[in-house]
């Protein structure tokens, strides 16, 4: 459905904080050869944006805004694939899904937005899967490395004992960086929702909620600190563990439960043994990262000094009723919200198009869509790691 479209991929939003290192990456990453425009509400913005991030003057420009559906119609018609970092997803992302399933124009966003992204999936799937279009949601920090780093172990547990580990254990050991404004906004708008419709509650709550319909056994309490011996470390709530863990088990649920239907996973962060540990673990449990005055708004971030600075590292450790243990490390060599994350979006685009060519239309995670194919480019072009430990 997408031949002889004017171009591959379009960056929507490309004037915004996240959006123009999606522009920068792409520029100094793959250049003119991409095919790539850029676009966003103002001509001119774009144009400084395009001579700020050493894009090629040729690059072209498109006006589009998520409250004009005609710019955002012919945005979607002349790309192959749209990149869009305007969020929050459930105030200004509805119609450009909704464009992108009936125009069969494939789609990656940064969305972390569980409530939203089970409206889109009720609404738009079969449109999708009609039109041919690919979309995929959370191509960021927000949940490649968890939904890619679960799938990577699974598929060493299967080589290794012949079948998938029932329990898998997702614990960031390291991040250095900030949350992007973008996540901050995004809970902000789903507290609104929530607010208009309470049944969005259950959706929330409820871990197998993108799972299309599948209810698969209680999961692991992840809302207390305590001490994980099988981490050998006290663990404290990490706050991505809402989305992750949903689109970890919509994966699973993708993938014909190649993990099992009894599969349980969580998420915590580890913050070290003994006393001090434990300490961490209630001062981690007491905080909300994204509260407070420094927390960055929309359109702002870290710079460039301080994305470079930033890293994250994610343990998986994956067990049996048997005494079978796995465990993977996913790493990044940049700050997680921003300068890692630009890089992802921007592979899961790149894959998406050139790497995926036999995937169906439909609504999808990462590790169904592009699983192995993916994981190869952000291995060689983004700075991920992914090893088994022993």
């Amino acid at each position: 459905m997408t031949a002889n479209r004017q171009y591959d991929i379009v960056i929507y939003g490309a004037s915004g904080f996240t959006g123009r290192l999606v522009a920068e990456y792409m520029a100094a990453a793959h250049g003119p050869a991409a095919n790539w425009a850029m676009a966003g509400r103002s001509l001119e913005k774009l144009a400084a944006v395009r001579g700020e991030v050493g894009a090629p003057a040729e690059t072209p420009l498109i006006a589009a805004d998520a409250g004009d559906l005609d710019s955002l119609r012919a945005m979607v018609k002349s790309a192959t694939c749209i990149i869009t970092t305007v969020g929050p997803y459930q105030l200004y992302g509805s119609d450009l899904v909704a464009l992108c399933a009936e125009e069969g124009t494939h789609y990656v966003d940064l969305s972390g937005e569980p409530g939203w992204m089970y409206e889109m999936i009720q609404a738009h799937s079969a449109a999708a899967e009609k039109s041919g279009a690919r979309i995929v949601f959370s191509c960021g920090f927000d949940s490649i490395p968890f939904d890619l780093g679960v799938y990577f172990l699974e598929k060493a547990a299967i080589e290794k004992f012949g079948h998938a580990l029932p329990r898998v254990r997702g614990r960031v050991r390291a991040m250095a960086g900030e949350f992007s404004g973008g996540t901050a906004a995004s809970l902000g708008a789903t507290m609104a929702a929530v607010a208009k419709n309470p049944e969005l509650i259950k959706v929330l709550g409820n871990p197998f909620s993108l799972s299309n319909g599948f209810a698969g056994p209680q999961q692991p309490k992840d809302t207390e600190p305590y001490d994980d011996e099988i981490a050998r470390s006290w663990v404290a709530p990490f706050i991505m563990a809402a989305i992750n863990t949903k689109n970890v088990h919509r994966s699973n649920a993708l993938l014909g439960h190649m993990y099992g239907t009894q599969f349980e996973y969580d998420e915590m962060m580890m913050t070290g043994p003994g006393e001090q540990g434990k300490a961490i673990a209630e001062l981690v449990a007491s905080t909300n990262p994204l509260a407070g005055d420094d927390v960055p708004q929309p359109g702002e971030g870290p710079s460039k000094e301080s994305r470079e600075a930033g890293h994250y590292d994610v343990l998986f450790i994956g067990t049996g009723e048997n005494g079978e243990t796995l465990k993977v490390a996913v790493t990044g060599d940049l700050d997680p919200g921003y300068g890692s994350t630009s890089r992802m979006i921007a592979e899961s685009a790149l894959c998406l198009i050139h790497d995926c060519t036999d995937l169906p239309g439909g609504i999808y995670t990462t590790a169904p869509a592009m699983g192995d194919k993916l994981i190869k480019r952000l291995v060689e072009r983004a700075g991920l790691t992914f090893d088994l430990e022993t």
